[in-house]
């Protein structure tokens, strides 16, 4: 009886415990959410590990200027061994050859050998070739982290946009149902008709629809920014930043160099790659040296028990060598010469493909700029527009009480306050869609990210 009474009180009191891990409340700002997003996404995680795998490419090249140590052995049983004509005059039988049988039975030898490139100008450009695709790969990555960034803050402004949505029809709903009640009294009193009343019924309902519609959508966008941030779907997250906050720092002023952009710095090392690999396949033509040695150990016994006796007949027979390699390249059929085309040809390529997309930014630059200009007034005027569809609502609700206007007009006037509603909801993310296209221009999204 008491250990039944010790394990109630236990799970009485772990019950709370439970329930609050099961409701853990996240607040998070922009920055963080970017921060977040950029530690622990998958695509940015995926980006470093191939970053990583770059750099050992670099260390795999390097690893051809290095020296080369080689140990080798092998034991060889001779079935039979090979034999050879020597002239009779070795054993006084002149004007004969003899056959003679030449070698052991078996043959165990061991050496060490080293090789050492002292000049390999092809194995040099591609040391540096690798070194370059390294910076590329670096670049790669904080490409990634600057598209996570972006795709990260847009939804978050997309979920403040839909929290405001459901804010303004929550007091569509609560004002709407004020006029139904007092429909319903002038209905009771013979003021006004019962269509008037199912009519306003519809629209509430209609209403209710839109916020169930908004609290779906809600949904959906947070567990996509669970999902992003890598968050447990049951957590709950709360988004401490408002619609309001300013993004932009430099202003509304236009720039015309994006050399500091990331898309132009991966153009210009890849321009610098495919220069260097013309010159890679240009230094094919150029000689190799090399300096090359080995030490070798041999033994030759008829009888492999000898291999282990200590006898004066079982000798191993040393033997070794150091020189210097040259290797000169005379003709290879044309296949440097196809290979330097090709590498001429993707040069001329990207080189085009940057003056193009440096061209591209300017035009698309000042597009988003303007963008952002026409979508800022745009939110100030509806802000106005939505004050004024009130006030109208207004002014038709009470002519309505008064039995000055019908049902169909405050309906009507009820529809041009939802459509500025929803004209100023569209301009508010638009606004903060087109800023973040800014940022991404001028490098200002590295801001949400960099500590």
């Amino acid at each position: 009886m008491k250990s039944f009474l010790l394990s109630a009180l236990f799970l009485l009191f772990s019950i709370p415990i439970l329930f609050a891990q099961d409701n853990k409340v996240t607040s998070l700002s922009l920055r963080e959410c970017v921060q977040e997003a950029v530690d622990k996404n998958i695509k940015l995680r995926t980006a470093r590990i191939n970053h990583e795998k770059e750099g050992w490419k670099v260390n795999e090249s390097l690893s051809a200027l290095l020296p080369k140590v080689n140990i080798n052995g092998s034991l060889q049983d001779n079935l039979k061994l090979s034999t050879t004509i020597i002239p009779g005059e070795i054993f006084g039988k002149p004007g004969t050859n003899m056959p003679v049988q030449m070698g052991a039975k078996y043959n165990a030898n061991g050496s060490i050998g080293i090789n050492q490139v002292l000049y390999n100008q092809t194995a040099l450009t591609a040391l540096r070739i690798s070194k370059k695709l390294e910076g590329l790969n670096a670049l790669s990555v904080e490409k990634a982290g600057e598209e996570l960034a972006t795709e990260v803050s847009k939804l978050y402004f997309l979920l403040l946009t839909t929290d405001k949505q459901k804010l303004l029809i929550e007091e569509n709903i609560a004002r709407t149902k004020r006029m139904k009640d007092i429909v319903k009294m002038l209905v009771d009193n013979g003021i006004s008709k019962q269509v008037d009343y199912d009519r306003i019924s519809v629209n509430l309902e209609n209403l209710y629809t839109q916020l169930s519609n908004t609290d779906a959508s809600k949904e959906q966008q947070l567990n996509l920014m669970k999902y992003m941030l890598e968050i447990p779907l049951h957590e709950t997250i709360v988004l401490t930043d408002t619609t309001e906050m300013p993004l932009l720092r430099q202003g509304s002023e236009l720039m015309s160099d994006f050399s500091d952009h990331i898309d132009i710095r991966m153009l210009e090392s890849q321009k610098e790659i495919d220069r260097l690999n013309q010159k890679k396949v240009t230094h094919g033509y150029l000689p190799t040296l090399s300096f090359t040695g080995q030490y070798t150990y041999t033994g030759l016994r008829q009888h492999f028990g000898n291999y282990f006796n200590d006898s004066s007949e079982n000798n191993w027979f040393a033997s070794s060598f150091v020189g210097i390699s040259l290797s000169i390249p005379l003709f290879d059929g044309g296949e440097k010469r196809s290979k330097s085309r090709q590498a001429k040809l993707e040069y001329q390529k990207t080189v085009m493909t940057l003056d193009d997309t440096k061209e591209h930014f300017s035009l698309n630059y000042q597009n988003e700029m303007n963008n952002y200009l026409n979508y800022k007034s745009n939110v100030q005027r509806q802000k106005q527009n939505i004050a004024l569809a009130e006030k109208v609502y207004k002014e038709t609700a009470l002519k309505y009480r008064e039995g000055l206007s019908t049902m169909s007009d405050l309906l009507q006037d009820e529809m041009g306050l939802n459509d500025a509603q929803a004209s100023y909801l569209s301009a508010l993310y638009n606004l903060k869609e087109a800023e973040l296209n800014v940022m991404s221009f001028n490098g200002e999204i590295r801001n949400l990210i960099n500590n």
